[in-house]
């Protein structure tokens, strides 16, 4: 449900998307994803993730329903990273760095 009312705002704030003006910076610094030979990291597109059954489970974890809302196909190229600014404060720090140990353990 939180990832709803999440992507609910999202798709309200949609035009900041098609203007030239780039994006916030977020006020904090997104977990940096560790070195490794990971395959995914919160700077893949998550379109690219999803399409990963491995990648994909580890997004409906930790954002269930996110994928199967028709807005996704509006913000399916960008990543976690890229997302999290647009959220209002419900893509967390926290979120993000339990995705990112998840992301890191697929090969």
């Amino acid at each position: 449900m939180k990832t709803a009312i999440f992507v609910a705002a999202l798709m309200a704030a949609a035009p900041a998307f098609a203007q030239a003006t780039p994006a916030p910076a977020p006020a904090a610094p997104a977990p940096a994803a560790p070195a490794s030979d990971a395959k995914f990291n919160l700077d893949t597109p998550l379109q690219d993730i999803v399409a990963d059954e491995k990648g994909k489970a580890v997004i409906e974890k930790h954002f269930p329903g996110m994928i199967a809302l028709p807005e996704y196909e509006m913000f399916k190229a960008i990543s976690l990273t890229q997302l999290q600014p647009y959220s209002n404060g419900k893509i967390t720090d926290e979120m993000l760095a339990a995705t990112a140990k998840d992301l890191a353990e697929i090969k």
